[in-house]
């Protein structure tokens, strides 16, 4: 039999053990009182949103982002009712009855539900109906076999036992309590007897574990076996669980049932926490630097009132109660004014970001996603710049001298690493795709790296042998580059609206006809020369072309016509072929379709020429 002592604790070891001494020395526990009464375990309310995550994480051990993805999915496939809404009172239209008729061939608990139709269900009472959608409940009856088992089964059961828990009983206990006394000390147990299940018997995690107490009468007398002293010491709190920190966002206004999982999900890709054992929320370094440093900078920023106050000027909006251009104004204006102040002493941020990350491991920013763990690396910016992977403890290398960003989240086809866009400076910088492994480990035998004979060594995208990807120069490249004669002139994926081609070994590179839509590589070929075709589009009414043609498809080395529109930058000679020749184009303007041809070269011709006006 547990007994509790009345003092709980003392923070006095001396005066604790006189305390048990005197205990001891009495020898036996006088029962002072024995008092029962029935108490009442109230049912659940309908299931919201909220609560759906809550317990996904805390019991299920699912994620919020997790949890809402299959909810969306039970609700596309048929299986759940629609899985974002902020009531738990069923809205008096809500067909309990069907709802549950749906459940009564089910084989786990098709009976219980049965059962509930025979005793009539009774409407429940209580619970918030905000008028957005109706409690999450099952649409229809499925087993774990035809949901495939996993996350989608247990979101499932969930959602039926709450609903059949909502609309049945009350669970009725009857709890006794014994109080003691021993050596001027009280003590007391409690313990308790189910009555009526009620809805406990399907959620028995929610009955009571409380064993029943033996017989008891006022008066009686119970011998000590032994009293213990144990000492112990206070501690912090732990780490936020998923689930309370969902309750807190909740009860702040931070989000909404939709945006939570979202928020969450967010701080965890951007490193600023780590979900570990338990689902406790632990922050990482970089997360309780980024808080500090608003804090030092402007504390109401890391505070939950400005989120709530924000979330709150959208509820006036919804309700009616404030025009959407004024509060959107007034918004704008007060952030406005925070941002110009926290760039006017960013530097404070920078100063700590520097003495808070001076080791590898804790340095550098998030910006794109290993292809070995699928965890973020962090760019380290300071010279040399540099990636480097926490998990996976790796460092890659890249190219000096220039910025570095996400490139669209695409992938390398090869080993699943984000691809970066690198930009080196200046007007005439170039820019190019690379995979950070590829980068520093070349798949391709006898590759050429890039540079090669400087300290900028490596295999970007515009270097890949690989036939299929979009990025390599089998899909991107046009011709040999008349300046190295060993590099390749690339497409520049990013350098709309003055679109050129760059060499993928040195600095050639040649400035497309200007005022184009669009451009790109054609997968047809020269039939002189061998090289791609270019596919451009002018700006309407900006077409150099007779006619007022917008589209043009020729050779950049054969057709005379293009060339003479482009531009030729870091470059001396083009390309060297021999014989005459004609390039070809088309173009359509906007009575109809036109086609351009170059016109005929004498066989003396030096091609070389063809860029004599550039």
């Amino acid at each position: 039999m547990a007994l509790e002592w009345a003092r709980s604790r003392v923070f006095d070891s001396d005066v604790g053990a006189v305390l048990a001494s005197s205990v001891r020395e009495a020898g036996a526990l006088r029962v002072s009182s024995v008092t029962t009464k029935e108490d009442r375990k109230g049912r659940p309310h309908g299931l919201n949103t909220v609560e759906l995550l809550k317990v996904a994480s805390s019991a299920l051990n699912i994620g919020p982002a997790q949890a809402m993805a299959v909810a969306e999915r039970l609700y596309t496939s048929g299986y759940l009712s629609y899985p974002r809404t902020e009531s738990s009172a069923y809205p008096p239209n809500f067909d309990i009855q069907g709802t549950l008729s749906s459940q009564v061939r089910h084989p786990i608990w098709g009976e219980y539900a049965g059962s509930l139709l025979q005793q009539g269900v009774s409407r429940p009472k209580g619970g918030v109906d905000v008028g957005d959608h109706p409690p999450i409940t099952p649409v229809r009856a499925a087993t774990a076999e035809e949901l495939g088992g996993g996350d989608a089964w247990l979101i499932y059961e969930f959602v039926a036992r709450h609903f059949l828990a909502s609309i049945s009983g009350d669970c009725v206990l009857q709890k006794t309590k014994a109080v003691m006394v021993a050596g001027g000390e009280t003590f007391t147990a409690t313990g308790s007897v189910v009555l009526r299940p009620g809805f406990t018997a399907i959620m028995p995690w929610k009955a009571s574990q409380a064993a029943p107490l033996p017989p008891l009468k006022e008066g009686e007398v119970l011998q000590i076996k032994s009293v213990e002293l144990t000492p112990g010491k206070t501690s912090p709190p732990e780490y936020l669980t998923e689930s309370e920190l969902i309750e807190l966002m909740e009860k702040n206004g931070i989000g909404t049932d939709a945006s939570i999982p979202t928020h969450i999900n967010n701080i965890c890709e951007r490193n600023y926490v780590q979900v570990q054992s338990g689902r406790r929320v632990v922050p990482t370094e970089l997360g309780i630097t980024l808080i500090k440093g608003y804090q030092l900078i402007d504390p109401e920023l890391c505070r939950p009132q400005v989120r709530s106050h924000v979330e709150k000027q959208i509820n006036l909006i919804a309700a009616g109660s404030a025009e959407k251009g004024a509060v959107v104004a007034h918004t704008i204006e007060q952030f406005k004014a925070k941002f110009m102040f926290f760039v006017g002493h960013v530097t404070r941020m920078d100063a700590l970001f520097e003495a808070s990350f001076s080791p590898l491991a804790s340095s550098g920013k998030p910006i794109s996603k290993c292809g070995k763990c699928r965890r973020y690396i962090k760019y380290i910016s300071a010279r040399p710049q540099r990636l480097y992977c926490p998990t996976c403890e790796d460092v890659y290398s890249l190219p000096q001298g220039g910025s570095l960003k996400q490139y669209k989240g695409l992938e390398c086809p090869l080993d699943g690493f984000e691809l970066l866009l690198f930009s080196l400076t200046g007007a005439d910088g170039k820019t190019y795709p690379l995979c950070p492994f590829c980068y520093n480990y070349p798949p391709f035998e006898g590759v050429v790296k890039a540079a090669e004979g400087s300290t900028k060594l490596g295999m970007p995208c515009t270097s890949c042998l690989h036939p299929t990807c979009k990025h390599s120069p089998a899909q991107q490249g046009v011709l040999a580059c008349p300046e190295c004669s060993v590099g390749m002139l690339v497409l520049d994926p990013v350098a709309a609206p003055k679109w050129r081609l760059d060499c993928s070994r040195c600095s050639f590179l040649i400035y497309l006809p200007k005022d184009l839509h669009s451009a790109k590589v054609s997968k047809e070929r020269c039939q002189e020369c061998s090289s791609k075709l270019l596919d451009i589009e002018w700006l309407k009414g900006k077409s150099p072309l007779p006619g007022g043609v917008t589209s043009f498809c020729g050779c950049l080395s054969c057709d005379e016509l293009l060339t003479g529109l482009c531009e030729v930058k870091h470059g001396k000679t083009f390309v060297k072929r021999g014989g005459g020749g004609r390039g070809r184009g088309r173009g359509r303007g906007r009575r109809g379709r036109g086609r351009g041809r170059g016109r005929a070269r004498d066989k003396n011709f030096d091609p070389r020429m063809s860029f004599r006006d550039f």
